[in-house]
């Protein structure tokens, strides 16, 4: 239930992000951010801010545990829409959590993966991938690497 416990406090990110999508691009944008991250039922949930000021825009992800299914649902709104994206579901191995769920692109059904890696390290990361054939192929489009502020 504490899988997400390495996230809590106050970090700077460095963020990566494909320019086009699904289309083969190479073109990648860096910029920065902060965040920080607060527990939510001991352990069982927790929320994070992240602002990104050359973009002018913020986000934030309510990541919470179920305790029955003993699995992790990550919910991630930003301030450009005002909209909660569709969930991503998942656990945590080894280290390692892996979240999917569906959603769209561009009018496009997408499966989505989040991955969080690095996380017994001072510099976590996290990945966001989108396949746009039913999970046979993975494009990476986001890639967040997290340092302690």
């Amino acid at each position: 239930m504490n899988d997400f416990d390495f996230l809590i406090g106050s970090w700077t990110v460095t963020n990566r992000r494909l320019g086009k999508l699904l289309v083969g691009s190479a073109d990648w944008s860096v910029f920065p951010g902060t965040t920080t991250c607060w527990s939510l039922f001991e352990g069982g949930g927790n929320m994070d801010e992240i602002v990104f000021p050359t973009l002018g825009s913020r986000g934030c992800t309510l990541r919470l545990f179920d305790v029955e299914r003993e699995e992790w649902s990550l919910h991630w709104a930003n301030s450009r829409t005002g909209l909660l994206q569709p969930r991503v579901v998942g656990t945590f191995a080894g280290g390692r959590g892996d979240f999917y769920g569906d959603d769209e692109h561009e009018g496009t059904p997408v499966k989505v993966h989040y991955a969080w890696t690095g996380t017994t390290t001072d510099t976590p990361r996290w990945e966001q991938e989108f396949s746009a054939d039913g999970g046979k192929t993975w494009e990476s489009n986001w890639v967040m690497d997290f340092a302690r502020a």
